[in-house]
């Protein structure tokens, strides 16, 4: 049987623990609708079987688990599915809102975790070095690009910025990460120096507009062309349209420049621990991703340069 379920409602049951995660939790919109997305086709999978929630045993969880794998759902989707359905059943076990937890024992799937695909120096050289032009649009761009790169932020934290989140003085800036968590980064001398030349005349005062449409518009660091907030569609578009004019071959995102801020500093000797802080990983586990592609470059390195190492001519 396959998951494709029509109902546009979830049970009362879901609601409380959405409500519990926004509320207790902190969890973003986008979050809310994800799990609201997977917890509607597992509720609704379970219907078209004639079960309620306070029905599941083990083994209908372990069914949907195959149901979703049948379908062709990536490792990726099938394991965050799974996450949904564990945490629905333990936090109304917990609650007392049904009886027993039937997702106890049920292990979540692996997911075969790759290497991040960075950007080699020289690549990301090439693409700061394509936005040229001192015009509104220009400086932005540069702006946002070197932020991007020179601080690691999520593109999420970009476009949240407002202007009471940078001190430019001291090359600091203020962002809300995951979870609602706060953390302060420093700002490197030339993404503090795109930043100036956007902030200055020319730069941002020229895109804003006399009348702001939204409150929180005229405290947005970054603003599209009609004077708004940038979305975070917005400056994904600006990345990967300034990753073809650079000439890149691979399609280029945000979380590129990100990967490649984190991967740059590990090959040149930052500790981990600072990386995770910068980063705002929860856990160091996820950080320790990156140190896989240094080890690679290490040993790119190593091969092409000890004597007793290169082939012999």
């Amino acid at each position: 049987m396959t998951v494709a379920s029509s109902i546009t409602q979830v049970p009362l049951e879901v609601e409380e623990y959405l409500t519990w995660l926004a509320t207790e939790k902190g969890r973003s919109k986008n979050t809310l609708a994800a799990y609201r997305r997977d917890l509607r086709a597992y509720t609704g999978w379970l219907a078209e079987r004639g079960t309620g929630l306070a029905d599941v045993e083990p083994a209908d969880i372990e069914a949907y688990v195959a149901a979703l794998r049948g379908d062709g759902r990536a490792p990726a989707t099938v394991a965050r599915a799974v996450v949904a359905v564990r945490s629905l059943h333990a936090f109304c076990a917990a609650e007392g809102i049904l009886p027993v937890d039937p997702a106890a024992d049920v292990e979540p799937p692996g997911v075969p975790r790759g290497l991040p695909k960075g950007l080699s120096e020289e690549e990301v050289e090439r693409l700061l070095d394509v936005v040229v032009g001192a015009d509104p649009v220009a400086r932005r761009d540069r702006a946002i690009l070197e932020v991007l790169y020179g601080t690691g932020i999520r593109i999420a934290e970009l476009v949240g910025l407002s202007l009471g989140d940078l001190d430019l003085d001291d090359a600091l800036l203020r962002v809300l990460g995951k979870g609602s968590k706060e953390r302060v980064l420093p700002i490197g001398r030339l993404a503090r120096e795109a930043l100036v030349e956007w902030l200055d005349t020319g730069g941002r005062p020229a895109m804003a507009p006399a009348r702001w449409a939204r409150r929180g518009d005229a405290e947005a660091v970054f603003l599209n062309q009609r004077g708004g907030r940038l979305t975070r569609q917005g400056a994904w578009l600006i990345v990967q349209g300034h990753g073809r004019r650079a000439g890149l071959e691979r399609a280029l995102s945000p979380h590129t420049l990100r990967h490649s801020c984190a991967t740059h500093m590990l090959d040149h000797g930052a500790d981990i621990r600072a990386v995770q802080e910068l980063l705002g990983h929860a856990s160091i586990s996820t950080t320790q991703i990156y140190t896989g592609v240094s080890v690679e470059r290490l040993f790119a390195v190593y091969g092409a340069a000890h004597p007793r190492a290169r082939p012999v001519d």
